[in-house]
């Protein structure tokens, strides 16, 4: 039962600045929702759901993004059973459960009995920061991709998402075009940075969403033929110094599974540090 003078809401337009406020507590971990707010003004009809809020008197104290990702912000374990209904309501088009790994297992222990069984749960995903010019040796060969590339990026991006996820994301509503027009965005916006030789794509990594406080990296791949050969380490630096040097964000940031021990080693090597553990449920 709600305490007096507490509210539980759908955000709109009006709560847009609460909301990055909100969010702005931790900035860095709280990147997504950060950057989904700014795009989008919390207007629904660009969202493509909703985000909730928790009110104690006209004061947002906690909140939580309820889209294809369900991602808590500013909550406490405490706090997430203010936001279960909600979630239930939505539990069909909820694709991934991501956040803090507290504040996710709190709110699992409350709708798992009427939530569909995930198909994976990664409980232990170290999330990394770095705010600096790496000082190891960048790849050279490591650049923006252009819309000329996407024939050739696009079959690594596949390969990637597959190899990450477990799924192809061809197989998704839409199948391919979708998950293309997404990449051709990507490369629009200067997000994709990729190196390439005769047999296509080497390296391979994307920003997913930036904010004034952090750029949040994912998608970091290299071609299973040319890994053991650092390059993953040389690219991620690559990418580091250009979303610093260029002015996109003064922190990177992503969150890796805790079993990957050959990225965790070669984030390591670059400069990230780990300053929260996020967890993950897919359905």
């Amino acid at each position: 039962m709600l305490r007096t003078r507490e509210q539980v809401r759908v955000l709109g337009p009006g709560d847009r600045d609460a909301f990055i406020a909100l969010a702005e507590q931790d900035p860095v971990v709280n990147v997504f929702a950060d950057y989904r707010a700014r795009l989008t003004n919390l207007d629904e009809r660009w969202l493509g759901g909703q985000v909730w809020g928790r009110f104690e008197g006209d004061r947002l104290v906690a909140g939580c993004h309820l889209g294809a990702n369900l991602v808590p912000v500013q909550c406490t374990p405490a706090d997430v059973g203010a936001f279960a209904d909600a979630a239930l309501r939505r539990r069909n088009t909820v694709g991934t459960i991501v956040g803090l790994a507290d504040v996710v297992s709190a709110l699992w222990e409350l709708i798992e009995p009427r939530w569909t069984t995930p198909r994976e749960i990664r409980p232990d995903q170290p999330h990394l920061e770095m705010q600096r010019l790496p000082t190891i040796a960048v790849d050279p060969r490591v650049r923006l991709t252009t819309p000329q590339d996407l024939d050739v990026l696009y079959p690594a991006c596949v390969a990637m998402y597959t190899e990450e996820v477990g799924v192809s994301p061809e197989n998704d509503a839409g199948g391919g075009d979708l998950y293309r027009a997404r990449i051709r965005q990507l490369i629009g916006r200067g997000w994709s940075m990729a190196s390439f030789d005769e047999h296509g794509v080497v390296f391979k990594a994307e920003v997913a969403c930036v904010t004034p406080y952090a750029a949040q990296v994912q998608g970091v791949w290299v071609r299973p033929d040319r890994r053991g050969e650092g390059l993953a380490t040389s690219g991620m630096a690559a990418v580091v110094s250009h979303i610093i040097s260029s002015g996109t964000a003064p922190v990177v940031s992503l969150y890796v599974n805790e079993w990957n021990a050959p990225a965790r080693a070669a984030y390591a090597r670059v400069g990230f540090e780990q300053t929260a553990t996020f967890a993950t449920l897919m359905f």
